[in-house]
């Protein structure tokens, strides 16, 4: 596992698909160092394996919801590596929920375990190590436009990642001295997988290179929140300050976003 000298050593959670993936595949493009962790094992080696220099890159089939295996999968990255620049914290779920019904109560739990809880685990392994490094330090978590105002339907998927949002400005401030930037990335509408499911019209969708391009130069700013594409970011300041008896007249009839079927 060899780079070249000043290469960005990156190590990204949900990096089989989607926005991960984009991700993996821009910083690769750019000579990084990568440890990509996913479930899927087989896509995450094919993955690795079309990157440009796939001898670079660390695959680990790992649940992020096994936090032991996470943080395992985080010092050997960081042993092969020498260290760790970049985390992003990609991992999520998205379903539709409905209080009234009993069995959205574990799709609740799941949507919060992946969204949130995984993102502190995947956090927790790096930062004492990176307080020892110098040079550029980020901790990143992609949250969503859909964490500025709660949607109908969407009410575990809202509520995580308004929960990612308020973390991160905690995790900022606890960090503001030791020079590690904790950056937010709140996606609007991407091209992907996820989005493809959505059953209502989606403006400004924007495809997963383009939005991962322009997320890899936020980060390197260390911006401490940005939202993409940057016509989502207004989209999102205008719904935060409608008052709360407009934003309810506007949306209580909005599409809701589709349940998890029952297994």
């Amino acid at each position: 596992m060899t780079a070249e000298a000043g290469a960005d050593r990156v190590f990204i959670t949900g990096a089989s698909s989607g926005i991960g993936a984009a991700l993996a595949r821009e910083y690769a493009a750019r000579g990084a160092i990568l440890g990509l962790v996913a479930r899927r094992g087989e896509v995450l080696g094919a993955l690795s394996a079309s990157l440009p220099h796939p001898e670079r890159h660390r695959s680990y089939a790992v649940d992020v919801l096994d936090h032991a295996a996470l943080a395992a999968a985080a010092q050997d990255f960081m042993a092969a590596a020498g260290g760790a620049d970049i985390v992003i914290a990609c991992a999520g779920i998205s379903h539709g929920t409905l209080t009234e019904r009993p069995e959205d109560l574990a799709v609740f739990e799941a949507v919060f375990a992946t969204n949130v809880n995984a993102t502190v685990a995947t956090f927790a392994p790096f930062v004492a190590p990176m307080k020892a490094q110098s040079g550029m330090r980020r901790l990143v978590a992609i949250g969503s436009v859909a964490g500025v105002r709660g949607m109908r339907g969407a009410g575990a998927y809202c509520a995580s990642k308004a929960a990612v949002h308020a973390y991160c400005e905690s995790l900022r401030l606890e960090l503001k001295s030791s020079g590690i930037r904790v950056v937010t990335i709140a996606p609007g509408y991407i091209d992907t997988p996820m989005t493809r499911n959505n059953r209502f019209p989606m403006p400004f969708l924007m495809p997963a290179g383009r939005f991962a391009a322009a997320a890899v130069r936020a980060i390197a700013r260390g911006d401490s929140y940005r939202v993409l594409p940057w016509q989502m970011g207004f989209v999102a300041k205008l719904l935060r300050a409608l008052p709360n008896s407009v934003f309810d007249f506007l949306f209580a009839r909005a599409p809701t976003k589709p349940r998890k079927e029952a297994a």
